[in-house]
């Protein structure tokens, strides 16, 4: 030191030579005002002191006022930490203070309990040791162990501030003597770690750039440690955190040392951050990718020259990429994909929804840039989206569809045919198929033409196509509708397959919606393969999908896939349903037959009742329909009438009837074949009248009264006639009033079919048994009965008026009411006048 400044530090030292040792003293104010005095005096002096100076007089002094570090006064260590702060900043050789000043940092700071128990002051010991770091550079070296003491400490003090000025300071010193820092950077990480989840966002940020330099600049061995916490602070929900952490990573894979030993675990954590929801975070992590790739591909040429130089500009990408991962990339992946895919896909089965939907984005951009070395990952790639599908939340389900979209893309189908198709031959599961239609969705349409006979013929064998369960009914049509979408006109081949797959699923399906959904596929279908309306593909396929019942259809039972395959088709069927009449019918018959299981006879019956009821659009659409009804109620209706105890049988039986009536109804039995089977038919209905169903009888009362009009007198001669009317004036006795006025409108058809030629004196006996039981009921309580037993009786009279006359003059005094008998008189007798 020059003498003139030695003379300068001499004069300055007697100036402040009485503060000095009032810093000695207990009075807190007298300490106050010297920390004031010297600093006035020294750095604040005006004109400034020359920095040689203040250096010299630091150097002299610097013990009194390191010791003013411990004072018991807060505002005492503020201000010889500010002043010595300030002489810092100022002092040109301010590592010559080092020897004093970081040990006494250390024993503010570096004890197991930090002895500085105001935070502000703290904070700036933290903020002095960062100065410190920046002007001393490597001189700081010896003092390392000290630092990285003190650090230890500070990185978890309860301050935030404190926290975030220490991981300045870490990375200062990392940055400023990597050659030693290496040598102490692992002790900094435990403290990093247990500061990476505090709960200011600021505090998390500045972590994760501390850890990135204290592993960059210093020992790698943590790194397994680290890489697991920096993951989980991709979920953060601060975007400034996973911002944070995506330069960190990128960092690393760009210019850690030893980057290829950890390119599986680096890599997962900068592909996931390229699906955040924030644009800056995807773009930059994007960047940072493409960037890794270049690199590699500048570090690796040699390896990788034929490829860049037959490199295909023209590449196809999948639907909804616009750029294709540089051969770096690409290659990256290709090297590391067996050691990313299996805990990629184990995580997208982890408990929390979080992990799982980063996991399934994670995948989507593997196979991006994986493209065709998927082939060489397919087995447990499939295993790990069968499962995903499953996955109650939605986000997860839809990007594994993405990603199996990809391998359709990527993955030829005769490479997933072969993994896929004996899977879902073997478990009816709705994962294995959703994951199918995913694929065959991304599949190209000239790669699916050749293999669309072997997935089709897979999809519509019976133990496929017939699972109960409705989200497996779900993804299986979502199979066909892939097919349609992607196939187009190469599905006429292929029609009958997935025409008898929409079927089945239409007749197993028990919610409507999922029915409605079938019947728009099939509108797909046939717009595909160039027909106008599905009602062509019923046209082309009805017959083809019958005759596969032929070995079967004598077995049915009521839970037969079958059976519902058959009632939905009859059903959906529509016209063509008349050309099919002699495949049909023996069906119907077989499985009518009374040996049959009761509940299979009511399915059909019911089945048979519908078609009847719209033959003209079905059964009867070709006109033929009249040569097989005969066969119907001699085969079919009448074997099922027949009376059997429980409720099962009376159900049938009125079902069995119900289906009669609609045939009559119809119109599709003539008299003549009415009259062909009347011997069987009286008898059965006769016997019906006095079944148990309320319905039962009704229906057959009714039916009596159509086959009466039908027929005629030509079939209903006189021996029909008196055979019949004692079971109908029994039912004007049944419990129920609508039974008795259908019975009174019965017996007025039935007085129709009296012939001219009816010898009323040989059949008198009958028909004063007809009119005394008739009359019986025009005194019924019900007006209703008494107005329609009127009728029957002034349409009876025309048969012999006069022995109608007779008979109500027997009986009239016997009514409580006199209007109904005498009115039926005038009748009876106008008609003799006539005659």
């Amino acid at each position: 030191m020059a003498e003139t400044a030695m003379e300068s530090v001499s004069e300055v030292r007697q100036v402040i030579a009485r503060q000095i040792n009032c810093l000695g003293e207990g009075n807190r104010m007298a300490k106050r005002r010297a920390l004031e005095g010297i600093k006035k005096e020294t750095i604040g002096k005006k004109p400034p002191l020359d920095n040689e100076v203040l250096q010299g007089v630091l150097e002299a002094e610097l013990k009194p006022l390191l010791k003013c570090f411990g004072d018991p006064v807060d505002k005492c260590r503020e201000l010889s930490l500010q002043l010595i702060h300030d002489f810092v900043e100022t002092i040109p050789r301010p590592a010559e203070i080092l020897p004093y000043l970081i040990p006494t940092i250390v024993t503010r700071l570096g004890n197991q309990e930090i002895t500085e128990s105001a935070e502000e002051l703290r904070l700036e010991l933290v903020e002095l040791m960062i100065k410190l770091v920046e002007l001393t550079g490597d001189r700081l070296a010896p003092f390392l162990d000290d630092c990285v003491r003190v650090l230890q400490r500070t990185i978890v003090d309860p301050f935030s501030d404190v926290r975030r000025a220490s991981c300045t300071c870490t990375c200062k010193l990392a940055r400023s003597i990597p050659q030693h820092f290496h040598l102490q950077s692992e002790s900094l990480i435990s403290p990093l770690l247990q500061t990476i989840s505090h709960q200011h966002s600021k505090v998390r940020v500045q972590v994760i750039y501390t850890i990135g330099d204290v592993l960059q600049y210093g020992n790698h061995k943590p790194m397994d440690k680290v890489i697991s916490h920096l993951a989980q602070r991709l979920f953060d929900h601060t975007p400034q955190v996973r911002l944070a952490v995506t330069k960190v990573v990128g960092g690393w894979l760009l210019d850690f040392v030893d980057r290829y030993s950890f390119h599986h675990k680096l890599i997962p954590l900068l592909l996931t951050s390229q699906t955040d929801e924030l644009d800056e975070i995807a773009a930059t992590a994007k960047q940072l990718w493409a960037d890794c790739g270049k690199k590699y591909e500048e570090e690796n040429e040699k390896d990788l020259k034929d490829q860049m130089d037959f490199l295909n500009p023209d590449v196809e990408l999948p639907p909804g990429y616009t750029e294709r991962a540089n051969l770096g990339c690409r290659t990256l992946i290709f090297r590391n994909m067996s050691k990313i895919l299996p805990g990629c896909l184990n995580d997208m089965g982890d408990w929390t929804v979080t992990n799982r939907i980063m996991s399934a984005k994670l995948l989507q951009v593997l196979l991006i840039n994986a493209e065709d070395y998927t082939t060489q990952h397919m087995a447990p790639l499939l295993a790990g989206m069968y499962k995903a599908c499953g996955d109650e939340e939605q986000e997860v389900v839809h990007r594994v569809q993405k990603s199996a979209e990809l391998v359709g893309f990527f993955v030829g189908p005769e490479i997933y045919c072969k993994l896929i198709l004996p899977t879902v031959q073997a478990a009816q599961g709705p994962g294995v198929l959703m994951t199918f239609a995913s694929i065959l969705r991304g599949t190209k349409r000239a790669l699916l033409k050749k293999y669309l006979p072997e997935i089709c013929k897979v999809l519509c064998e019976p133990d496929v196509c017939r699972g109960e369960q409705t989200s497996y009914q779900v993804q299986l049509l979502s199979c066909v509708q892939a097919i349609i979408s992607v196939a187009r006109d190469d599905c006429q081949e292929v029609s009958l397959e997935l025409f008898t797959v929409l079927i089945t699923i239409m007749a197993v399906g028990r919610e409507e919606a999922l029915r409605e959904q079938v019947k728009m596929t099939l509108s797909d279908l046939a717009l595909a393969v160039g027909h106008e309306s599905p009602q062509t593909l019923y046209d082309a396929h009805s017959k083809q999908v019958l005759d596969s019942f032929h070995s079967s259809y004598q077995l049915w039972t009521n839970l037969s896939v079958e059976r519902l395959v058959f009632d939905t088709l009859l059903s959906e069927a529509g016209e063509v349903v008349g050309d099919l009449l002699d495949d049909i019918i023996p069906i119907l018959e077989t499985n009518l037959r009374p040996d049959k299981d009761a509940e299979l006879r009511l399915k059909f019956f019911s089945l048979l009742s519908r078609l009847v009821m719209s033959a003209p659009r079905t059964l009867n659409s070709r006109q033929r329909f009249r040569d097989f009804s005969l066969a119907v109620v001699r085969n079919m209706v009448l074997p099922n009438c027949v009376w059997h105890a429980g409720r099962t049988a009376t159900a049938i039986r009125t079902t069995a009837v119900s289906c009669l009536w609609a045939l009559l109804q119809s119109g599709l039995l003539d008299a003549q074949q009415l009259n062909s089977i009347m011997d069987d038919l009286q008898v059965q209905l006769v016997t019906l009248l006095e079944d148990d169903s309320r319905s039962t009888r009704l229906i057959t009362v009714r039916i009596l009264q159509k086959v009466m009009a039908v027929c005629g007198p030509s079939t209903f001669d006189p021996e029909r006639l008196h055979t019949m009317y004692m079971e109908l004036l029994k039912r004007l006795d049944d419990s129920s009033d609508e039974i008795r006025v259908a019975v009174a409108k019965t017996f007025v058809t039935f007085f129709g079919c009296f012939g001219e030629d009816y010898d009323v004196r040989l059949y008198k006996a009958h028909l004063e048994t007809l009119y005394t039981g008739l009359l019986v009921h025009l005194d019924d309580p019900d007006q209703a009965i008494q107005e329609a037993v009127l009728d029957v009786l002034k349409r009876a009279a025309k048969v012999c008026p006069s022995l109608l006359i007779g008979e109500v003059e027997a009986v009239r005094h016997k009514h409580r009411s006199f209007i109904y008998c005498d009115e039926l008189m005038r009748h009876a007798k106008s008609l003799t006048d006539q005659g």
